[in-house]
């Protein structure tokens, strides 16, 4: 989520319409379908007015649904309510924040309709949040429209909060932040692990398929890399080897995102966002997506105290050099996969959000592919394409 593009006064007109619609909308909820545009009045003056953004394939636009959300939810309050559009990530998902009789919450608004029940993240946060894990509550939801109202925590990411940082701020941040691992990784650890993220793992799959979207589209698609048949086995061999060697190690479970621009510095905390996908990984898949960071420049010697700091407290029975090596391995693949999404959405999606960010994580896989000799061949066939590498 980004910054808002400016709240949107709400008309006063039309409260008659809107309570037709809110009719409406019960008749659907108790019949359980799912509700096209057909089935709604048309918006009324009293709808808040909605800022422009792209629609979703073959469903109601984004207008609509929110509209006839808030029409739902607030009523004869609806004239003093204030939307505004959010810019969002790289997901699906569109955002709005939502302010109405002192509270400001944000709007999610999912492609599609959802089972709450079934909901990734509305699973997922309820966990975390039963571990004591800062993540946003959820003040209301929609399946049919496909919305979650959350708990606004502000536009302040830790990317943000590190600008201009004193040295011994950045490290109550992180380690802040390293706290909140340790806490995930031993709560999930205790508890019966029945939810989907536990079924779900960075396997041998995963982690290959990862590596391969990142062949496609940032090596071919973005860079436009005309690959010899030799450099392609090279690289089809050392993702190979790179994603055997994670995919045997014990797992625990990860956040799955957790760099800079997912956590929000919030009420004097770091707060969670983007955990949706929360799946079994690595002790240190987490700690790579912190410290090997796209988005924020960290010295080496503050890396390796930190990381060492979260060895002696979530994997004390790893020695330095074992830790140190999954901790670097774990690294080039994250980096890597980072590098396919930006490829992604630069080639395919034509945003340049992420570009400025290429630089710094081509450096990290450079940094960590010199210092694993076994991937040599990989490094040197992925160097003939990529200078940033050699």
């Amino acid at each position: 989520m980004g910054e808002p593009d400016g709240l949107v006064a709400a008309g006063a007109e039309g409260v008659k319409e809107d309570r037709e619609r809110r009719a409406v909308v019960r008749s659907a909820r108790r019949r359980g379908g799912r509700r096209s545009a057909e089935q709604l009045p048309p918006l009324s003056p009293a709808a808040p007015e909605m800022l422009a953004v792209p629609g979703f394939p073959a469903d109601a636009t984004p207008d609509v649904r929110v509209a006839q959300f808030l029409a739902d939810r607030f009523g004869p309050r609806l004239g003093d309510v204030k939307v505004a559009a959010l810019s969002g990530d790289a997901s699906t998902r569109r955002y709005y924040r939502i302010a109405a009789g002192g509270e400001i919450s944000v709007l999610s608004l999912y492609p599609e309709p959802f089972d709450a029940d079934q909901l990734s993240f509305v699973v997922v946060r309820t966990l975390m949040a039963g571990w004591g894990l800062p993540v946003p509550a959820i003040r209301d939801l929609d399946g049919s429209l496909g919305i979650l109202l959350l708990e606004d925590l502000g536009d302040l990411t830790l990317q943000e909060a590190l600008k201009g940082a004193r040295a011994a701020k950045k490290k109550e941040l992180y380690r802040q932040a390293i706290d909140q691992l340790v806490v995930l990784q031993r709560e999930a650890a205790r508890a019966p692990q029945r939810a989907v993220c536990f079924q779900v793992a960075f396997d041998f799959e995963k982690l290959s398929w990862e590596l391969h979207f990142f062949w496609k589209h940032f090596l071919e698609a973005y860079r436009k890399c005309d690959l010899t048949v030799e450099d392609r086995a090279s690289i089809a061999d050392g993702f190979h080897r790179l994603s055997a060697e994670i995919a045997s190690w014990p797992r625990v479970l990860c956040h799955r995102d957790f760099h800079s621009r997912n956590l929000m510095s919030h009420d004097g905390r770091l707060c969670w966002i983007d955990f949706q996908d929360a799946r079994m990984g690595p002790v240190t898949y987490d700690l790579a997506s912190l410290l090997r960071d796209s988005y924020v420049d960290l010295d080496e010697e503050f890396v390796a105290e930190m990381a060492e700091e979260f060895r002696q407290r979530a994997a004390p029975g790893e020695t330095r050099d074992t830790f140190q090596r999954r901790f670097e391995l774990m690294s080039i693949q994250r980096n890597l996969k980072a590098l396919g999404t930006f490829g992604y959405q630069g080639a395919v999606k034509g945003s340049r959000v992420y570009l400025p960010y290429i630089p710094r994580t081509l450096a990290n896989a450079r940094r960590n592919l010199a210092r694993h000799p076994e991937l040599s061949g990989l490094r040197r066939a992925l160097a003939h394409h990529l200078e940033e590498l050699r």
